[in-house]
């Protein structure tokens, strides 16, 4: 018979090196994809709940996945559990909080706030591995934060009725700190159309009472559908594989940094298609997140 594996467990990532080519690029493509889906939400609870832009999502990102032939590839049965888990902790869980966050705040907030998944990815690998970040790794953690903290204190400062929403969004932040530790080993073990593929279908099915709660209220848009349906295929079908090829090579914490970037993207998208306005100390705070992310692609000790 064979052992059950353990769900709360991690790894290190194969590359502990210097970034390659393609870490660069799935980093780079993961900033982007991730820091626009916040304003792809924004423009779809223009007429859609938030229950319902949740499903689409993730209902959309299973498709795209189930497309691959590679997403159909075996997975052990004991190997369910962690999938399971993490259909909760990164998709159901936090795809339904962050559109709800956002009723109460704009994207540029939620994507500023999002860059702080790095410190939960890092301090939950510390308690699994035992293995703080060091040396290079742990200035580049707190410069990246002290950016996102710069970036976000302007728009959170205007009035106490976001604190629900930024509550919301960290909770959601701390849930995908969990999810990437938990998905390093699986992820190696089997690639990741297969994990993400399977992942997003349990989610969907999780989702899906929320929807139908919220589907008599919501109204048709073509513009809100396809900001959705963006999210979904784009945002969550390919940054989904792109993500979990990253996690799988440099590991959850190095991997996690990407997010430090995703403000940035945020904020100049909030800005051109939502007017949000922008304070000196977030343009700071920008040359932070992109110095705390380029510290954190050194090479490990």
């Amino acid at each position: 018979m064979t052992k059950a594996r353990p769900i709360l467990s991690t790894s290190v990532g194969e590359n502990q090196g210097v970034f390659h080519a393609r870490d660069w690029v799935n980093f780079v493509a993961i900033s982007l994809i991730w820091g626009a889906s916040f304003l792809f939400i924004d423009i779809g609870l223009d007429a859609f709940e938030p229950g319902l832009i949740t499903w689409i999502r993730v209902a959309s990102g299973a498709a795209v996945l189930a497309l691959f032939p590679k997403s159909r590839t075996p997975i052990d049965r004991e190997d369910l559990p962690r999938i399971v888990v993490l259909s909760l902790v990164w998709v159901a869980v936090p795809f339904t909080l962050f559109p709800v966050s956002q009723q109460w705040i704009n994207s540029a907030v939620a994507g500023m706030l999002n860059g702080g998944m790095p410190i939960f990815a890092a301090i939950i690998a510390t308690l699994m591995l035992r293995t703080p970040p060091r040396g290079i790794h742990r200035a580049g953690l707190l410069i990246g934060f002290a950016g996102v903290v710069a970036i976000s204190l302007p728009s959170i400062g205007e009035g106490s009725s976001q604190a629900i929403g930024v509550a919301l969004v960290l909770l959601a932040v701390a849930c995908y700190g969990l999810a990437v530790n938990i998905a390093a080993p699986i992820q190696q073990r089997y690639g990741s159309l297969p994990v993400m593929m399977r992942m997003l279908a349990f989610a969907s099915l999780w989702t899906l009472p929320y929807a139908l709660i919220g589907l008599p209220e919501s109204t048709w848009s073509w513009s809100s559908f396809l900001a959705v349906e963006a999210a979904g295929s784009i945002g969550t079908g390919v940054a989904f594989v792109i993500m979990g090829w990253l996690v799988g090579s440099v590991g959850s914490t190095r991997a996690s940094f990407s997010t430090y970037v995703i403000p940035v993207v945020a904020l100049v998208l909030g800005v051109v298609f939502r007017s949000d306005t922008v304070a000196p100390i977030a343009l700071v705070g920008t040359v932070l997140v992109i110095t705390g992310a380029v510290l954190a692609s050194r090479r490990e000790a």
